[in-house]
């Protein structure tokens, strides 16, 4: 027959046991019960953009309160979905909240006819690249397209304009288009930036002098 010591023994060790299996179960019940919102405050349109891009392409590589980024996806350098859509109304209502990159060399005199084609095309002649911004990753890759018939001169910027109308309407209607489904054109990592050239009118004079400057303005 067990003593009474021993009976207070196994009942102390018993309710240390029960109270630490139900914080336990608590932590875990509140863990389970309150997930991190990572797209808290977002609009639904930015919240579904950022679904479809997980389910393509995993987890982004960086993300904040207001944006997530992957890296490298597909036939794109970058793809930024923002909490916050832009109102857009070409070729028809909706909104911008998914932008996406490539390496691609715009010569300048052809940027005024791209976003005279499309406000939510951007061109960086400096590092070389140039991103669409849509609600869908299709709608992306047929302004990129339309952009390069831009630029090697396939078509002008009321054509391309046209042929974004009709290929868009043509997919709300159950259609398949080779141009939303792929780039169709070799995408080159090669010498796309453009570093520019220094003025004439900034002598070399002036360079030290900006060089001595500089050393003063860091050490105060």
């Amino acid at each position: 027959m067990l003593s009474a010591t021993v009976f207070a023994v196994i009942a102390i060790t018993y309710v240390k046991y029960a109270t630490a299996q139900k914080t336990t179960s608590s932590t875990k019940e509140k863990t389970v019960s309150s997930p991190i919102d990572e797209t808290k405050g977002w609009s639904e349109a930015s919240k579904m953009a950022a679904i479809t891009m997980k389910k393509q392409y995993g987890e982004p590589d960086a993300k904040t309160a207001d944006m997530m980024m992957w890296k490298n996806t597909g036939q794109w350098t970058k793809t930024v979905v923002y909490g916050k859509e832009s109102k857009h109304d070409f070729p028809m209502p909706h909104t911008d909240e998914m932008q996406q990159w490539i390496e691609f060399k715009v010569p300048a005199e052809k940027f005024n006819k791209i976003a005279m084609f499309d406000g939510s095309i951007v061109c960086n002649r400096t590092n070389g690249d140039i991103s669409a911004r849509c609600d869908k990753e299709g709608a992306n890759v047929l302004a990129i397209n339309l952009a390069n018939d831009v630029v090697i001169g396939n078509k002008d910027y009321k054509t391309a304009r046209d042929f974004y109308a009709t290929t868009v309407k043509k997919f709300v209607k159950g259609g398949t288009l080779e141009y939303m489904q792929k780039l169709q054109f070799d995408v080159s990592n090669a010498n796309t930036a453009d570093a520019d050239s220094p003025s004439t009118i900034i002598t070399d004079g002036d360079m030290v002098k900006e060089k001595k400057w500089e050393k003063w303005y860091k050490r105060r």
